[in-house]
């Protein structure tokens, strides 16, 4: 009897464990939006555009005049993007992008607020690009030698850690490492494989990165962003009008931009075999 009721208790657990487990594959999925997502089948459409909620900016009393010309109409006293200025836009972003990555150069993707960063992390990973979802370091672009080496020390310390150098030192000598390399990997492991400034900046929101927009106009880094109709896209080189906070919006337009960076990595010129003489 107490052999069932252990065996029962224990099936139990292994349920729940399981459930749990569950959740959270559910969960790190949700979180991971590009992880599966086929690229080969993305295509501009409008009307994907309208079902996202793309079109759909800010009340009318927080319209910026200089995105006037975006606005198709304002309705219910929301300002309603025009889509196909979208479109125009988005297509001269992707040009650029395309063009940028098949030199060889990085594309930062840049979105520190909430509804943005895991669709950005996400998006990252999948094209290999370096990232910012946390706050941006000040000086990560006009200070960029001094990142550099922090960035540099922080691989070099992975790497060791991985190799099992530091156990010649005290434990606690080795819980302080640690910690030093995991802050530091929260604080700039999006740009760690940033061996040079990128050949553009691609922001998720204008105002919440204007950080990175700022420090992005001073180096002369080329500005692509999602601009809403509550924002100043003067500073924005490639501006994308765009709803930029609901989640559909943001992962449809990102898809859009991780379609061409992938697109760009295709392109990339692979260095030529050198011809052996017989």
């Amino acid at each position: 009897m107490e052999n069932a009721k252990t065996s029962a208790l224990k099936q139990k657990e292994e349920s729940l464990s399981a459930g749990k487990e569950a959740i959270k594959d559910k969960i790190a999925k949700k979180n991971d939006f590009f992880a599966d997502f086929d690229f080969d089948k993305l295509e501009i459409d409008i009307r994907e555009m309208f079902k996202s909620g793309v079109h759909f900016g800010h009340q009318k009393a927080r319209k910026n005049p200089k995105m006037d010309k975006y606005v198709f109409i304002t309705k219910n006293g929301i300002n309603i993007i025009d889509l196909q200025k979208t479109v125009e836009k988005l297509e001269e972003a992707r040009a650029f992008i395309e063009k940028i990555v098949s030199e060889g150069q990085q594309i930062l993707l840049v979105g520190t607020k909430k509804q943005a960063k895991n669709i950005v992390l996400s998006l990252a990973k999948r094209v290999g690009m370096p990232y910012v979802v946390e706050r941006w370091l000040g000086g990560t672009f006009t200070n960029f030698a001094v990142i550099a080496k922090r960035t540099k020390f922080l691989r070099d310390g992975q790497e060791k850690l991985k190799r099992g150098e530091y156990s010649q030192y005290t434990k606690f000598e080795q819980m302080k490492i640690e910690e030093e390399l995991e802050s530091l990997e929260n604080k700039m492991g999006g740009i760690k494989n940033m061996p040079k400034l990128p050949g553009a900046v691609f922001l998720t929101g204008a105002i919440e990165d204007n950080l990175a927009l700022k420090e992005a106009k001073i180096k002369k880094i080329p500005i692509i962003a999602l601009v809403d109709t509550n924002v100043d896209p003067g500073d924005v080189d490639y501006k994308i009008p765009a709803n930029e906070d609901a989640v559909s919006s943001l992962q449809l337009m990102l898809a859009y931009i991780g379609q061409a960076i992938l697109k760009g990595k295709e392109k990339v010129k692979k260095p030529e075999a050198p011809v052996v003489k017989k």
